[in-house]
């Protein structure tokens, strides 16, 4: 088993744009810690039941959210604790990657100084962009200043590997604002930065203010050139381009979400967490009070498919070609590679893939218009 993540779902206030599941029920975290905790202890009991052996060693663990930084220093102890309890094959629990998400203004000295006690060696942090104005219209928490101060403030913790998240195709962002953008995480000196176009998540906030008129979202050739622009400047100060969205110095890739994209199991705990065990698919539900009721009742709120082959060929694509390496057709059989090609030759004479050693890998053009390219070379339920 390659990872573990913990969904947190607290944050003090909502984003407009953001579409995974969270609450602003702060006074509910200490009920919820206690939930999860005990989720471990049962799915593990579960396990034995079954006659099944235990998980490989987890190699990476990842706090998610929500904003896990919303959590107080004795929770995330009390996270942990449980985790060695029942994960640990021996003493304790030594993964090679262990990650938090965290809001910027959440970082304080103190709070930093907890982070490598508890195992914590990653940080991950949502900048979005450096311009106040824009923060405001997301309806951000923090400022643009406190993105240094919160870097400045994990190194002298000992945190080395940060991770910023940013963002582009903001209403009326012009691409000397992106380039802003950009120039100012350089000047951050983290080991990863992710980067997503601005997208309408149905449910939201901003989702309702384009619906009604009262935002105008920017055009494609806009957000083309950004990303164009992005690639560029990342690449050219060393970052590694791994995944449509992720760049990383050398030796820097997100171990942890870097199994998602190469087939690895995962568990995930917490309410609306995913887990996947190379057959099966399973999530919890997406209701904070469900999930805490159904954990103390001994009866988890969950869903579960069965993955079939149709399913687990369309997401082998999917996710492989979103990386630099590329699918690797030498793992699907012949008539499936037979398949693959035939379906990849225009995209290979259009010079949107190229072929490479039995990878299929997407080319610069054909970053921009890979969903049309992964969608074609999938097959139909």
């Amino acid at each position: 088993m390659a990872g573990l993540y913990i969904h947190i779902p607290f944050c003090k206030s909502r984003c407009t744009y953001c579409g995974f599941y969270s609450t602003t029920c702060l006074h509910r975290r200490q009920a919820y810690i206690d939930a999860l905790c005990r989720e471990m202890v049962l799915r593990d009991k579960r396990r034995e039941e079954r006659g099944e052996r235990r998980e490989d060693t987890i190699q990476t663990i990842y706090l998610g959210g929500g904003t896990p930084s919303q959590l107080t220093i004795p929770q995330l102890r009390q996270i942990f604790l449980y985790i060695n309890k029942v994960y640990a094959r021996t003493e304790s629990l030594s993964p090679r990657e262990v990650t938090i998400e965290m809001n910027p203004d959440d970082v304080t000295a103190e709070y930093a100084a907890s982070l490598p006690l508890l195992g914590i060696n990653r940080v991950s942090m949502g900048a979005q962009t450096f311009d106040d104005s824009r923060l405001r219209f997301l309806n951000r928490r923090h400022s643009a200043a406190q993105v240094s101060q919160a870097v400045t403030t994990l190194r002298a913790a000992g945190i080395s590997n940060i991770s910023i998240d940013l963002m582009y195709g903001f209403p009326g962002e012009t691409l000397d604002a992106w380039q802003r953008d950009i120039d100012a995480a350089l000047a951050l000196d983290v080991e990863h930065i992710s980067a997503y176009c601005l997208s309408l998540e149905p449910g939201t906030p901003l989702y309702e203010q384009v619906k009604n008129g009262n935002v105008e979202m920017g055009n494609e050739e806009a957000e083309r050139q950004m990303y164009e622009l992005l690639i560029d400047r990342l690449t050219a100060a060393g970052y590694e381009h791994y995944e449509i969205s992720n760049f990383a110095r050398p030796g820097r890739r997100s171990r942890h979400n870097s199994s998602y994209w190469t087939d690895v199991p995962y568990i995930g705990l917490g309410a609306a967490a995913h887990s996947y065990d190379g057959r099966y698919r399973q999530w919890n539900v997406s209701d904070l009070d469900q999930y805490i009721k159904g954990i103390a009742s001994g009866a988890p709120d969950t869903e579960r498919e069965l993955i079939d082959e149709v399913t687990r060929f369309n997401d082998r694509v999917m996710l492989s070609l979103r990386t630099c390496e590329g699918l690797d057709i030498s793992r699907f059989s012949p008539s499936d590679r037979e398949y693959l090609l035939r379906q990849a030759g225009k995209y290979i004479d259009n010079q949107l893939l190229r072929l490479s050693d039995n990878h299929l890998i997407l080319t610069r053009q054909g970053l921009f218009v890979s969903d049309m390219v992964m969608s074609d070379l999938m097959k139909e339920n």
